[in-house]
């Protein structure tokens, strides 16, 4: 299975009703599984630092098939400082996107920026978990 832009666009305004909730401004970020961006928002008055870092947290999610904060200790390790230069830097190893998995198989990923982590977290899990039959994994 693969994720459709139809799936995708539900994720990301699951994600932004959960930050509306949490009263943040935040952008999303919808990758398949190979880390390539599928989808993308941000809500209006957002930062525009926010795309970057929620672009990148999905990738790291998507690589390694877990939430990207559980990559966040070992950032600094040579392999995993290796891997995001190999991405050309796309990589950010920090709390906030969450992966996407149906039927037990990666498919994709979703990153949130904006807010703070466990924030961030909270609103790609809310995303995600918009897609029925659809398995989060949290950290």
């Amino acid at each position: 299975m693969t994720l459709t832009l139809a799936q995708a666009n539900l994720v990301i305004a699951s994600a932004i009703d959960k930050a509306k909730e949490l009263d943040i401004r935040i952008s999303v970020s919808v990758c398949d599984a190979g880390g390539r961006l599928l989808a993308f928002g941000r809500m209006d008055g957002g930062h525009w630092g926010a795309g970057y870092g929620s672009q990148g947290k999905a990738v790291a999610s998507a690589g390694f098939a877990k939430p990207s904060g559980l990559l966040a200790e070992r950032a600094a390790s040579p392999i995993m400082s290796g891997i995001a230069q190999a991405e050309g830097g796309r990589i950010f190893y920090a709390k906030g996107a969450v992966p996407i998995f149906s039927d037990g198989i990666l498919v994709g990923a979703c990153g949130v920026g904006g807010g703070t982590g466990e924030q961030d977290e909270e609103c790609a899990s809310a995303g995600v978990a918009a897609l029925q039959g659809v398995a989060v994994l949290r950290g």
